[in-house]
């Protein structure tokens, strides 16, 4: 009796806190893709709160199954809002909500009528729901780390690991405790248990997202402006702003002169090591000093802009697209068409047939 009475308590606790939690964001951030998907996922969440049974292979009641499928799709939606969180040029595509519509369909399905026909064919959609959990929580977890390395937010960087680790461990241990659990004993401790580690991870994410700055985590923009030295400041910063400044020379010259951004594999640690400067520093200084947010866009804007050069040059007028962008330092075609397109708003032929025409 007691172990139920603290779990319905930090269920309603939990839930109020995403609601509230959801009802801020969307106030506050729905025009970005982030803060629209960070909503879906808090609400979705709050299902999940109401919803979850560890051990449980009862008949689900007809209103309970659409909560449960929003709670299963919800898995779907933290994969799609740590692609936007932490790739700013993300964007949604159709087939994103098909992927989101059929793990949620799946789910009720299972609830619906696969479940009830018997307790095995219950145990064996429990153990299919959760193995596809797990499979998203591996695909969030591995394009998070993958791209960490070129993320300039150090707050970003920061709460990324806290945000991801803690809700794909949350989530993987959840899936886990339903594929292993049936025993009703040790599903009661369990249930208050998990109702326990969410209330506390919850929290947690809230606190931690109060603590680094808004723009940070849902941009309205794609980069913030670069830093500028206020009249009337101190001589320390005074000197900070030269240093940055010749740091930001520096690594221009590299740029231009060197051609760095051609290089294979070409990492903000190289770059750092090549300048004798921290990593952290050169990060910094490229964020809010040049404006940009990822490292890869940075390079790409200077491997575009050697690509447009060469475009418009009409003794180049019969070299190949590929070479150039592989002269530029891109990989292959299909990425460099994407990045070109991106920043000026034409392919790389159209650009060069526009220049053609004006010539």
């Amino acid at each position: 009796m007691l172990l139920s009475t603290l779990d319905l308590a930090l269920r309603a606790g939990t839930t109020a806190l995403l609601l509230v939690l959801a009802a801020s964001l969307f106030r506050d951030f729905r025009g970005a893709l982030a803060g629209r998907l960070a909503v879906a996922f808090a609400l979705g969440s709050a299902a999940h709160a109401v919803t979850y049974a560890i051990g449980s292979t009862s008949l689900v009641s007809i209103w309970h199954a659409p909560l449960i499928a929003i709670s299963t799709g919800n898995i779907v939606v933290f994969w799609l809002f740590t692609r936007a969180l932490f790739d700013d040029a993300f964007k949604m595509r159709w087939w994103h909500v098909l992927v989101w519509a059929a793990v949620a369909g799946f789910s009720f399905i299972n609830c619906a009528w696969i479940a009830p026909a018997s307790a095995g064919n219950a145990r064996l959609s429990i153990i299919a729901i959760n193995l596809l959990v797990l499979g998203f929580i591996a695909l969030s977890v591995g394009q998070t780390v993958a791209s960490w390395p070129a993320d300039l937010v150090e707050g970003r960087r920061r709460l990324r690991i806290f945000i991801v680790g803690a809700a794909a461990l949350y989530g993987g241990t959840n899936a886990i405790l339903q594929i292993l659990i049936s025993g009703r004993d040790a599903a009661d401790v369990a249930n208050t248990a998990n109702a326990a580690v969410l209330a506390g991870i919850v929290a947690a994410i809230c606190y931690s997202m109060l603590r680094v700055a808004a723009p940070d985590l849902f941009p309205i923009a794609s980069a913030v402006p670069a830093v500028t030295n206020p009249p009337g400041q101190s001589i320390v910063a005074q000197e900070t702003g030269a240093a940055d400044q010749r740091l930001v020379d520096a690594l221009m010259r590299l740029m231009a002169d060197e051609r760095i951004y051609r290089h294979d594999n070409i990492t903000i640690g190289t770059l750092a090591t090549k300048l004798a400067v921290p990593e952290y520093k050169l990060r910094r200084l490229i964020n809010q000093r040049l404006g940009y947010r990822n490292f890869n866009v940075f390079l790409n804007n200077h491997r575009i802009e050697e690509a447009k050069a060469a475009l418009a040059d009409p003794s180049q007028a019969e070299v190949p697209v590929i070479t150039i962008a592989m002269d530029a330092g891109f990989q292959s075609l299909g990425p460099f068409n994407r990045a070109f397109k991106a920043t000026t708003g034409v392919t790389p032929t159209e650009y060069r047939r526009l220049n053609e025409a004006r010539a």
